[in-house]
């Protein structure tokens, strides 16, 4: 074994010296062959000057052969193509296989068909819906209803993360205005018939807003007409009371500033009860400008704020009690349990952000969660009203659902009586009645079939016209089809208890327990 390998190891070393060689030799030929002048423009000197392409005097495309031969500088280009920008079909088709340089933007593509994770289809300017799985529905582009088969083609070929920096959620109030401008200058833009870019205008549009609540602009005009923008619950007051009558102890925790706060607060609930002569009187603790969900992931400490001017007060001393008469900016759950010793399952916490009350503080602490959902009222009154149509639709799935069983049998039994009518050792009696039953089969699957188009049609039609009743456009914001929508799941998975304003508590004993009802999985229904 040791002499073979030293064999091959002289072998190798030779052979390599033979290539080394052979290179050397082929490179002394070229320089030789350019020192004689064989086609690249000479230089004085020791350095040759870069070479580049010359014109090519045929026209613009690069189709047909041409011979290279070294210019001077690089052509200009001549025309334009006759591409003309769609707003209405945002896919290009073009040949790749005549320039090399499209090899960088089919791998910016990931590949030569449309799909979600090309860089080019980072934001296609889409507002969309989706059901619990990231289905995506009903779509728009601006105001324009985005087709089937162009949804199908953007968001149909990979799994949809909606997790990714490519998608915006749109699950608070606070998001609504935000998607309300995203649409119109996405229809405005598009019918200016010139590109945009998408993802630059949201970000535009994001910070707009966001410099809008800090530097006081939009909450100087709500302060300035609270009526005007704040529908006032008049049964709030009386709520909160029965609460506190019953022992429990109240808390506000909220993102505002105090200044705001107290504005708000003082118009919801001063004077509405004599026994609280001050929205404050209410509440055992008042927290403000906790940067939720930071305050449930975070350990920042909790800061003493003057109540008249919202400055600190104190030399930065830690917060060891949370008392009755002071407010409170920043801190921490954490903190918040320690200082209190009220922990886990003895808080209810109720809140109307998905994300940064309901979502974050779920998944991190034990908290009772309950959503404050205000369309939920819409959405009641539409479902009674519209009480005998949603359940002829329940009638209709189940019929099509039967219909598709039916269809299912049929097809396998026409299969199966095809087979025997294949083998040639089916006798002749045997076959003179397949040849009957298949006839009848097939006529029964065709009728079947006929009913099941009509039904999908009938079904289609009634369900568009449900949907149109809670919105226009987007239908039941807790449903999406006969799913969940992805907001409704998120309810359904984070919030213990979901209303439509804290007064609906009201009615229910301060001690009930709410219980869940019992939700049958899909194969018990």
């Amino acid at each position: 074994m040791a002499e073979e390998q030293a064999r091959l190891t002289i072998a190798g070393k030779l052979i390599s010296i033979v290539l080394i060689l052979g290179l050397i030799g082929v490179g002394v030929y070229v320089v030789g062959r350019r020192g004689i002048g064989g086609g690249g423009s000479s230089t004085t000197g020791d350095t040759e000057a870069p070479q580049t392409e010359a014109p090519d005097t045929k026209g613009v495309t690069t189709v047909s052969e041409y011979k290279y031969v070294p210019g001077d500088k690089l052509p200009a280009v001549k025309g334009v193509s006759q591409y003309k920008w769609d707003a209405n079909q945002k896919i290009l088709r073009f040949s790749y296989n005549v320039w090399a340089g499209w090899l960088p933007v089919i791998a910016a593509n990931r590949g030569t068909k449309p799909n979600p994770e090309s860089v080019f289809a980072k934001k296609y300017g889409n507002v969309f819906k989706a059901d619990r799985h990231s289905y995506v529905g009903r779509c728009y582009h601006g105001f324009r209803e985005v087709s089937h088969d162009e949804r199908k083609a953007i968001y149909r070929n990979e799994k949809i993360n909606l997790s990714s920096d490519r998608y915006e959620w749109i699950d608070t109030l606070f998001a609504l205005p935000e998607a309300v401008m995203y649409l119109t200058l996405v229809d405005w833009h598009d019918r200016q018939g010139a590109p945009v870019d998408y993802d630059k205008l949201f970000s535009d549009i994001r910070t707009a807003i966001d410099e809008a609540h800090r530097d006081d602009t939009l909450k100087s005009v709500i302060k300035a007409d609270l009526g005007a923008f704040i529908v006032k619950d008049p049964l709030l007051g009386e709520t909160l009371h029965k609460f506190r009558s019953s022992g429990k102890k109240l808390f506000l925790l909220t993102n505002s500033l105090y200044d705001y706060t107290a504005s708000v607060m003082s118009y919801l609930l001063d004077g509405e009860r004599k026994a609280y002569p001050s929205w404050r009187n209410y509440f055992d603790i008042v927290m403000v400008g906790a940067g939720k969900p930071a305050f449930f992931n975070e350990l920042r400490p909790f800061v003493q704020v003057d109540a008249v001017t919202g400055a600190p007060v104190g030399n930065g001393d830690t917060v060891k009690h949370l008392a009755r008469d002071k407010v409170y900016q920043a801190g921490n759950v954490v903190a918040f349990e320690q200082i209190t010793g009220i922990k886990g399952e003895q808080v209810l916490y109720i809140g109307d952000h998905i994300y940064g009350d309901i979502l974050r503080l779920r998944k991190q602490h034990m908290w009772r969660t309950a959503m404050v959902l205000q369309e939920l009222e819409r959405e009641i009154l539409v479902s009674d009203r519209l009480e005998g149509q949603i359940k002829d639709l329940e009638l209709l799935d189940r019929r099509h659902r039967n219909l598709e069983s039916e269809i299912d049998y049929q097809s396998l039994r026409l299969k199966k009586i095809q087979r025997l009518l294949d083998d040639p050792a089916t006798a002749a009696p045997l076959r003179a009645r397949l040849d009957e039953a298949r006839r009848l089969t097939r006529h029964a699957l065709d009728g079947l079939r006929d009913r099941a188009s009509l039904m999908d049609g009938e079904v289609d039609s009634l369900e568009a016209s449900i949907d149109r009743a809670y919105n226009p456009r987007w239908g039941s914001c807790l449903r999406e089809g006969n799913e969940n929508s992805r907001f409704g799941e998120q309810v359904n998975d984070y919030a213990d208890l979901y209303t439509s304003r804290v007064s609906n508590f009201g009615p229910y004993s301060p001690l009930r327990y709410f219980r869940a009802p019992r939700r049958p999985m899909p194969h018990e229904i």
